[in-house]
């Protein structure tokens, strides 16, 4: 860390085993978190949006949509 204050946790990965077999149990987790130094923005989708889904290397659009109704 570097002395950063105010870290949010923006996701967290949780992943388990077991395995039972004739020579006994096996079992083993993990935990993982994604740390940043703020807060993602929250998107409340209760009013009609727009939205774009785009290739991040070329910018190139992938996907427009549209929702007029959120509660349909």
């Amino acid at each position: 860390m570097d002395g950063t204050k105010n870290l949010f946790i923006s996701s967290v990965i949780y992943q388990v085993f077991v395995i039972v077999n004739e020579e006994g149990t096996e079992a083993a987790a993990t935990t993982g978190a994604v740390i940043g130094p703020y807060m993602p923005p929250v998107f409340r989708a209760d009013h009609p949006f727009i939205f774009i889904i785009q290739q991040r290397e070329t910018g190139n659009i992938l996907f427009l949509g549209r929702v007029v109704d959120p509660n349909k």
